[in-house]
């Protein structure tokens, strides 16, 4: 059988290559977590891998704005400084030495709008009559 008779599988991308993929999509003044990330690369669970992602390939990527989960900037030192510098630049505010995850925390997947509960009908407004006591 000749190599160019057997069928091809199709090329899968690598776990990295999903997990940067998915860096690339938080836009500019939002946020990710770690947990975030892995999720929506098909990987839940895998935040430590995310890390790993970034630390081989961050040229180029928004590697700042993937914060610890709850907005908590883990790298140590001059990096963390740097990466909350970055996140300033772009207009994120902090609680603290956390990102405020209410104002800044970007979805991967869009909420549905949520339902109003039914109106219950008014009641009526009739005259109630009290009873008179024998």
């Amino acid at each position: 059988m000749k190599a160019k008779d057997a069928k091809v599988a199709p090329l899968k991308s690598s776990m990295f290559a999903d997990m940067l993929r998915q860096v690339r999509r938080v836009p500019r003044g939002k946020v990710a977590t770690y947990g975030d990330i892995a999720y929506a690369a098909g990987y839940p669970g895998a935040a430590r891998q995310v890390a790993w992602a970034l630390h081989a390939q961050s040229e180029g990527l928004p590697w700042h704005r993937i914060v610890g989960a709850g907005g908590t900037i883990l790298l140590p030192g001059e990096h963390g400084f740097e990466q909350r510098m970055h996140l300033q630049a772009e207009g994120v505010t902090f609680l603290g030495l956390k990102v405020n995850m209410v104002a800044h925390h970007h979805s991967f997947f869009p909420q549905k709008a949520a339902k109003k509960p039914a109106r219950k009908p008014a009641e009526s407004t009739s005259r109630i009559t009290s009873r008179a006591k024998p």
